[in-house]
């Protein structure tokens, strides 16, 4: 594991986001985002545009790739393809110019798109058919139940909708939604993971040398792949 001598009080960070359609990349200096640049066109378009928006980031913020201080992925869950795009190039930068990768949670990049007072924050991907990716924040932000694949029916998260208004967010509402209706539910199905959102939790993990092994770190997909493709 890689670990820094001497903690930067101005780390500039290049954050990758590809766990879903949207390919997202930024640079943040401090926890503060410089340069953005993303897309998402409905499809999967990570293998095309990633390198050309991590040059272009750098481009405008007057940097080289050897200026970066670490290198924060998003690790997961999220699309196998799109995970294995994003966490390659993570550690191919790292390897090229010898520091540190960074991994962050989807779902906590994902949540943290949002500001509440009361309630709970349910990011949620899709993982096909009636399955999804999610977690559980309370209003400052702190997950209080991990990362789960499961399998929706409309008696799920029935706890929290009984309690307080839950605000649930990301590609995977879609689906709940046509399932229940409940006057403490409140949908942000337009919202995908950001590397927008990933300049706080990269830095907050930099300055507590919290790195991964680049040789040996992997997405955290949480189920295997399954292929499309029929072997016959």
């Amino acid at each position: 594991m890689y670990i820094c001598n001497k903690i930067k009080t101005l780390a500039l960070i290049l954050n990758i986001e590809t766990a879903t359609k949207n390919c997202s990349v930024s640079i943040s200096k401090n926890g503060i985002i410089i340069a953005l640049k993303e897309i998402n066109e409905g499809g999967y378009t990570h293998a095309e545009n990633l390198h050309p928006f991590i040059k272009e980031v750098l481009k405008n913020t007057n940097l080289n790739i050897n200026n970066i201080d670490a290198v924060a992925v998003s690790k997961g869950p999220g699309s196998y393809t799109g995970l294995r795009i994003g966490v390659s190039a993570a550690k191919g930068i790292c390897f090229a110019i010898d520091k540190p990768l960074i991994s962050v949670d989807t779902l906590k990049v994902l949540a943290s798109q949002l500001y509440i007072d009361n309630g709970f924050i349910i990011p949620m991907l899709d993982a096909r058919r009636l399955e999804v990716y999610s977690s559980i924040f309370d209003n400052q932000g702190q997950e209080i139940r991990k990362t789960e694949a499961e399998i929706l029916n409309e008696n799920s998260f029935k706890n929290y909708l009984n309690s307080d208004k839950v605000y649930f967010l990301g590609d995977g509402t879609e689906k709940f939604k046509s399932m229940i209706s409940h006057p403490n539910a409140i949908f942000l199905n337009d919202k995908f993971p950001s590397a927008n959102e990933m300049g706080i939790l990269s830095e907050e993990k930099f300055q507590k040398n919290k790195f991964e092994n680049v040789a040996y770190f992997e997405p955290f997909y949480l189920k295997d792949f399954v292929s499309n493709v029929s072997l016959k």
